[in-house]
């Protein structure tokens, strides 16, 4: 670890109330925090509005609070103009550095590209953007803005550039490698619709809010090599990473909104909490039955996960 004091965060996207999977990801990133005598922060990833329905950022935090899930600073929002200047400062900087350059493609057009290139580039359902803006918009009108994913920026008049492979350690997953060029492409900073991109608001974020580990879902893993590499670009400290495993339901796939993953059922706040902290692997003993306060489930799982980390217990 840095010589930093330990801060980490917990940050939800406001699409939907918290369910199993959420509450294992929020009780992750808390546990680290206290085992590690840091602090904890929440902040809503609200960068994508529309799909955010109103008052659905109070009731997570409300859902938080019942499980004495608290956060040692208020919480922060993405949509907060304050944060919005930072991302089009952090934009003006990749610009300036060259880095970053205007698309005018859709995503018609992309798939058109990739055709005509022999098919084939795609990751997750996404299409890997081949790079045909880089060489300028042709006379068309720019729509977003991307990042140049090679290893060095084109040569005058040229398009190609050497892959960037980078390289991480994940605390739980180990050594880590992507071909960032190949596998993702020029990625989105800006999107067409005027909304910031995640990637590029996450790692503002977490510099100023001066994070230096980030606890979360596996299914994120994914996201750390374009995070580092935006790091890298601007200047930003380069967080520790722990991906935890995922809750998975029961035909197998991920808990999640998308897949109609329902709301946490609170009733028994300790109650859920102690299922949370099963599926974290995590042995509570009596500590984690229904009757117990929500206080002995957590003073008994911040024991136990520094009990995994051979960290002495405060």
């Amino acid at each position: 670890m840095s010589g930093r004091p330990y801060r980490g965060r917990f940050a939800p996207s406001p699409t939907g109330p918290l369910h199993e999977g959420s509450l294992v990801a929020a009780l992750a990133s808390w546990l680290d925090a206290r085992a590690h005598g840091g602090q904890w922060l929440v902040r809503i990833e609200d960068v994508d509005r529309p799909r955010c329905p109103p008052g659905m950022d109070t009731l997570i935090l409300s859902q938080l609070q019942d499980v004495g899930l608290q956060p040692d600073e208020p919480p922060v929002w993405q949509s907060a103009a304050a944060q919005e200047a930072r991302y089009a400062q952090a934009l003006a900087s990749l610009v300036a550095q060259h880095w970053a350059y205007p698309c005018a493609c859709s995503r018609k057009d992309i798939a058109q590209a990739i055709e005509a290139l022999g098919g084939a580039r795609e990751r997750h359902g996404e299409l890997v953007y081949p790079g045909t803006c880089r060489c300028g918009l042709q006379g068309r009108e720019a729509r977003a803005w991307r990042l140049l994913s090679t290893a060095m920026q084109p040569a005058t008049g040229a398009c190609e550039a050497p892959d960037l492979v980078l390289s991480w350690v994940d605390r739980r997953l180990g050594a880590q490698e992507q071909n960032l060029t190949r596998e993702v492409g020029d990625f989105v900073l800006l999107r067409a619709d005027g909304l910031w991109a995640y990637q590029l608001a996450v790692v503002v974020d977490d510099a100023w809010q001066g994070i230096t580990d980030v606890v979360r879902g596996e299914d994120l893993a994914d996201n750390t090599p374009r995070q580092v590499r935006l790091q890298q670009l601007l200047g930003a400290p380069h967080p520790r990473y722990l991906h935890t495993p995922l809750v998975l339901g029961d035909n197998g796939e991920k808990l999640s909104k998308q897949n109609g993953a329902q709301a946490l059922d609170l009733s028994d706040p300790a109650g859920a909490l102690g299922r949370a902290a099963e599926r974290l692997g995590l042995r509570l003993g009596d500590a984690s039955g229904q009757h117990h306060s929500v206080s002995d489930v957590l003073g008994a799982a911040v024991a136990a996960w520094q009990e995994r980390l051979g960290l002495p217990r405060g």
